[in-house]
């Protein structure tokens, strides 16, 4: 179901821990920073978003919408076809998981939910753990 996942936080803008095997250790702080910002969210709608030097389209922003927190995206223009995309708010950090090529956006969101979950029991103070999450939800 998972391709690749990140632990980023806002401040400062930092990728915390990625799936080695994947694309996302590759988001710069420029990309965190727009990807996460309060204000001018409704831009990202209309512009899209580039995380890891790949093109997104914004499908639902719930990001910081109290009880959901989820932010769902889809990748555009590659070879090997669109991929969802979901952002999970874990208090200070975000979880990033991108899905397979095939994978829907909802079980992908449910995914990620769940793992935001247990990242929320662990407290995520320990980046080894981020890391172990990152590679847990990738296999």
């Amino acid at each position: 179901m998972c391709y690749d996942a990140a632990i980023i936080t806002n401040s400062p803008p930092w990728l915390l821990a990625s799936y080695p095997e994947g694309n996302l250790f590759q988001l710069t702080q420029e990309e965190i920073q727009i990807l996460l910002a309060r204000e001018g969210r409704e831009k990202l709608f209309l512009q899209g978003i580039t995380l890891a030097g790949t093109k997104c389209l914004l499908i639902r922003d719930n990001l910081y919408t109290e009880g959901n927190n989820t932010m769902d995206l889809r990748t555009k223009g590659q070879s090997r076809g669109s991929q969802a995309v979901t952002v999970v708010q874990i208090e200070s950090v975000y979880l990033v998981v991108m899905g397979q090529k095939g994978t829907e956006g909802g079980p992908l969101n449910l995914k990620a939910f769940e793992m935001a979950g247990y990242i929320k029991e662990i407290r995520f103070g320990d980046v080894c753990v981020c890391v172990c999450v990152c590679v847990c939800v990738c296999v």
